[in-house]
């Protein structure tokens, strides 16, 4: 059903939720689930009005919320790993491009099936650029997901690479500072309670020690902290991450490790002594993000170095009582690779490029659709393009940015067409699941996180429609 406005918007919601001062109830789980959050959704990210997308999006969390889905901090379990009580899996974190929505019903569809609890949605600074997607959008779609599946408990989303980007900053470094701080802003109001702060792009090898080389990092990582802190829902810790080599380049070291987190306990002390700290830390131990491609198009084997990460963890948890470490650019990893993250105690790695890759090569999806969005890279993308680059290697490399400028086409694919390319996914995740042990650990969540239902403000429109103005 097209709403045009958020009065037919509010029509629509007549039989499966119900509105007042006292708050949002579902009073149809089966009406809500079988048609009224599919239109909730598509109108919290295409509807043409503004207005209608805010309150699409606050619909879809109070609903969630009266049925028991809340955004969560994975902070109190990641203490329990530091602190000894829990271990033995290493937690996926998804970064999901495309079909947001779609996915997140595949991942939820397996990890329900399997009992699985300990598992993180999340998306890049840089993603919500080339995908088209801000925070409010990303968290209402997997929040929709939640609820069409049949989910209860704590969804985590989580805001990956929250980066400082070297150029800007040189350039105008409060100006890039600023824009980081007002990025976590406005991710923690949608539900974000889990951010990772990435400052890895300013470490300076060239420096002499290390405290000097990972100086600028861990000091502006430590004030962003500060700054996370002070937004921070009552009853709410948000998981924080640090960074200290940036992925694809040097191997980390656990005395930069050492480094790293001693000067951020410093200087985080001397912002404010009371403050809690990071709960984990991402590391570099010979992946890169996407992959490194061959001529034809296929992905390089990767010389991960397992033992650096497994030291790594050790050294984390030990010293510090984090989670442990997190490994990024891990998804086109070959399948053997996988179960050694929790032999490791790798704490969380990060899975993006390959469920892209499973989606545009899928063989349901349309082949007039990917030409036209391979396209619109050749035309749009061109100066990104090496010397030496076949069109199979831009291709792979840039076919990520056509998910922004045709995020509708691919979104509105025949349902057939999607529910084939998700089962496919869904299989993936289940494989994951396995192979990274989170198999059971709803259980693990249950004992360590209590959700809580943090404070959302009405949209001003919708409050004055439905009289929810008691709400604010």
């Amino acid at each position: 059903m097209t709403c045009g406005n958020i009065a037919e918007l509010v029509t629509s919601l007549e039989g499966a939720l119900s509105l007042s001062p006292e708050g949002v109830r579902v009073t149809d789980e089966q009406a809500l689930r079988s048609k009224v959050v599919d239109s909730l959704i598509h109108h919290a990210v295409f509807h043409a009005d503004g207005e209608v997308r805010q309150a699409s999006r606050w619909l879809i969390r109070q609903a969630a919320a009266s049925l028991g889905i809340f955004p969560s901090s994975i902070h109190p379990l990641y203490v329990a790993r530091g602190n000894g009580e829990c271990g033995g899996f290493t937690v996926p974190a998804v970064n999901i491009r495309t079909i947001t929505y779609d996915c997140a019903r595949a991942l939820l569809r397996a990890a329900r099936g399997r009992d699985v609890g300990a598992v993180v949605f999340e998306i890049a600074r840089s993603e919500m650029g080339y995908t088209d997607q801000r925070p409010s959008e990303f968290a209402a779609a997997v929040l929709s997901a939640a609820i069409k599946e049949g989910w209860t408990g704590p969804i985590f989303l989580q805001g990956d690479h929250f980066q400082v980007n070297a150029k800007r900053y040189a350039t105008d470094p409060e100006g890039e500072l600023q824009a980081v701080r007002d990025l976590i802003s406005e991710a923690m109001e949608a539900g974000f309670y889990n951010i990772d702060i990435d400052t890895s792009t300013l470490v300076d090898l060239s420096l002499p020690t290390m405290d000097e080389q990972q100086r600028l990092n861990y000091t502006i990582s430590a004030e962003m902290t500060a700054y996370l802190r002070s937004l921070e829902p009552e009853g709410i810790t948000v998981s924080v991450g640090g960074e200290i080599g940036e992925v694809g380049g040097k191997n980390s070291t656990v005395e930069e490790l050492l480094a790293y987190v001693d000067g951020y306990r410093r200087v985080l002390a001397e912002l404010n002594g009371g403050l809690v700290g990071l709960s984990k830390i991402s590391v570099q131990t010979g992946t890169t993000h996407g992959g490194v491609v061959l001529p034809d198009g296929s992905v390089a084997e990767v010389a991960l170095d397992l033992e650096a990460l497994g030291e790594l963890s050790r050294a984390a948890r030990e010293n510090y009582g984090l989670a442990g470490a997190v490994q990024h650019g891990a998804s086109t990893l070959p399948e053997e690779a996988f179960h050694h993250f929790p032999e490791r105690e790798c704490a969380e790695v990060h899975l993006a490029t390959n469920f892209q890759n499973i989606i545009y090569e899928h063989e349901e999806f349309p082949r007039e659709l990917r030409e036209a969005m391979y396209e619109w890279l050749y035309q749009n993308c061109a100066e990104e393009r090496g010397s030496d680059q076949s069109d199979e290697q831009f291709q792979y490399k840039t076919r990520k940015k056509a998910f922004g400028p045709f995020k509708r086409a691919v979104w509105e694919l025949p349902e057939a067409v999607k529910w084939a390319i998700c089962e496919t996914l869904e299989s993936r995740f289940a494989f994951l699941f396995e192979q990274l042990n989170v198999v059971g650990t709803a259980s693990l969540v249950t004992e360590h996180v209590n959700p809580l239902e943090a404070p959302h403000p009405v949209p001003e429109g919708l409050a004055g429609l439905a009289g929810l103005i008691k709400l604010t």
